[in-house]
């Protein structure tokens, strides 16, 4: 990985030993433990894993959103555009959120202000990242919700988020999200509350945007069928770490993570035809009151032995073949070559 500030080649983000603790009365959290990868220009990468598995907090550290306290975001870097998004001062911070980096929440409804139009939503950040007077910000406006596919979008601006459907309120989310024309969008769980219908449409709309636009996208979700469908690369998120990391292709044809071939088996069958019933992931995450010293899945896995209860796996390339943005897993056990 490369030193102090110089971004590794090819990347539009790069994140390096990421780590967010929360204070609380029981004791002290360890949300996202020594979290490290990039971001390619230009592709979407998919992040998975059950809830409580750190993949939201994990993004909304990169560009603090997380209230400080109780948070506490580092040590750790992420570096965009030649500087450490957690050293630089708020006023910085808000030059970055927006016209650098694009957020999509899970929820539009609370994320939408209801006693605000659609239209001064979008203006807001038109005016105050890109310098246009209402009239242009206004047509700007207008172009955006044109180009997520409402109908009618001019006349619409003047409507209230009520007014809109779930799908259509997610579409004034991403428009919102790429009002500044971001280098970066983050998509946090954006289809989980539509119907399977809209939840193509919204996919469909954000690859389209994103060769368009040329942006980097993370995309998250626990939907590992979503991810087939949209990412190139794939990190599996377990207890604040990355388990294992890889383009899609293999890393669904050959998982090396116990946690990854599990979450693998719970997924129906896309051929209609199955052989047994779904399997369960036997267990709960841990509770992560302290840095991990072990390996955090050793109680739910089968294939756990001595070494997994005293040392906790670092990522390692798998085989030994591909390096940088190759295959890689944290896990002690080698998983057989099917």
């Amino acid at each position: 990985m490369p030193d102090g500030g110089t971004i590794a080649a090819g990347a539009v983000l790069d994140v390096r030993g990421l780590k967010t603790t929360f204070r609380t009365r029981g004791g002290e959290v360890h949300a996202v433990n020594s979290v490290s990868f990039q971001l390619q220009r230009g592709e979407i990468l998919g992040v998975v894993g059950e809830s409580g598995s750190g993949k939201s907090v994990t993004m909304m550290s990169l560009i603090r959103l997380l209230p400080s306290p109780p948070a506490q975001i580092g040590p750790g870097q992420v570096w965009l555009d030649g500087q450490d998004l957690l050293q630089i001062d708020a006023e910085a911070l808000r030059k970055v959120r927006g016209p650098k980096v694009g957020f999509v929440f899970q929820d539009p409804m609370t994320s939408l202000n209801p006693v605000f139009t659609v239209g001064s939503q979008i203006m807001e950040p038109l005016r105050r990242h890109m310098g246009l007077d209402r009239a242009g910000a206004r047509r700007r406006a207008g172009e955006l919700l044109d180009l997520v596919g409402i109908p009618d979008a001019a006349r619409r601006l003047d409507d209230y988020p009520h007014q809109f459907s779930g799908g259509m309120r997610q579409r004034v989310m991403i428009a919102i999200a790429l009002a500044c024309e971001p280098d970066v969008l983050i998509a946090d769980e954006p289809t989980t509350a539509l119907d399977v219908t809209i939840q193509a449409q919204i996919i469909d709309l954000v690859k389209r945007l994103q060769k368009q636009l040329g942006m980097g996208v993370i995309w998250i979700t626990h939907d590992l069928g979503v991810i087939a469908g949209i990412a190139q690369r794939v990190m599996v998120m377990y207890a604040g770490q990355i388990v294992e990391h890889g383009p899609v292709t293999e890393v669904f044809r050959a998982p090396q993570h116990p946690y990854t071939r599990a979450l693998l088996k719970t997924v129906p069958s896309l051929t209609g035809r199955r052989a047994a019933r779904l399997q369960v992931i036997e267990g709960q995450p841990p509770i992560l009151m302290a840095a991990p010293v072990a390996c955090s899945f050793r109680d739910r896995c089968a294939h756990a032995f001595g070494r997994c209860a005293q040392e906790n796996p670092e990522r390692r390339p798998v085989d030994d073949k591909q390096l940088g943005f190759g295959h890689d897993v944290a896990c002690h056990w080698e998983a057989p070559h099917d």
